[in-house]
Order: structure tokens, then C-alpha cells, then sequence
């Protein structure tokens, strides 16, 4: 069982940067990939960025390759999000997910996610 808590949203402004933390906690939370995804209001969930289980992969969707990237900590248990060139279409809730796939572009997909966190929410403003 993995426990996971997004922390870091808030309101920013178009061209802003914002870094998003998930602590995860459980005893083996270092033994899985992890994910960001986001939920905008009216629409589905999407994939936002993915860090594979060693730290050494990662993987963006397009809409924010080059502006957002994804990093792990395993010693604090912790990946992160750091955005920057924030659009107003970025607004959404961002969840926080971990699977037990060790890499590859399954990663990109809600249904291969196990666990997640509550969200936690970005507004940017234009």
C-alpha cells in the first residue's frame, strides 16, 4: 500500500512557475514509477509527466514537454513537477499517481496507475 500527497498548488500567473511535491509513504514507496496527471474542469483526466522507478527515464506529453520537468527524490520518498511558462490551460487539479511498472510508455497511462493522491490545485491566471 502506498500512500501519496500533493502539495505546492496555487494561484500563479500566465508565464509563472509553480513546483508541485507528492510525498509518498509506505514501505516499499521508493519500488514504484510515478506520475503526474491533471484534470481540468468540464474535461477528462490526462497524463501530464512520468519518472520511472530508478529516476532514470521520464516522460512528458506534449503539451508540456519543455516546460515542465519531473524529478524524484527516493531518499525523501518524493517526485516533483516544476512547471514554468505557466498558460492558462494549464489549470486543473494535478494528481499524483504510482504504478508498479518499472519503465516504458505504459507510464503515460491512467489505467496502469495503482495509487493516488487526493490533488492538489493550480489556477493560472491570464
Amino acid at each position: 500500500q502506498v500512500q501519496l500527497v500533493e502539495f505546492g498548488g496555487g494561484l500563479v500567473q500566465a508565464g509563472g512557475s509553480l513546483r508541485l511535491s507528492c510525498a509518498a509513504s509506505g514501505r516499499t514507496a521508493n519500488s514504484y514509477s510515478l506520475g503526474w496527471f491533471r484534470q481540468a474542469p468540464g474535461k477528462e483526466r490526462e497524463f501530464v509527466a512520468a519518472i520511472s522507478r530508478s529516476g532514470s527515464t521520464t516522460y512528458y506529453a506534449d503539451s508540456v514537454q519543455g516546460r515542465f520537468t519531473i524529478s524524484r527524490d527516493n531518499a525523501k520518498n518524493t517526485v516533483y513537477v516544476q512547471m514554468s511558462s505557466l498558460k492558462p490551460e494549464d489549470t486543473a487539479v494535478y494528481y499524483c499517481a504510482a504504478t508498479g511498472w518499472e519503465s516504458g510508455s505504459i507510464l503515460m497511462k491512467i489505467s496502469a496507475m495503482t495509487y493516488w493522491g487526493k490533488g492538489t490545485l493550480v489556477t493560472v491566471s491570464s
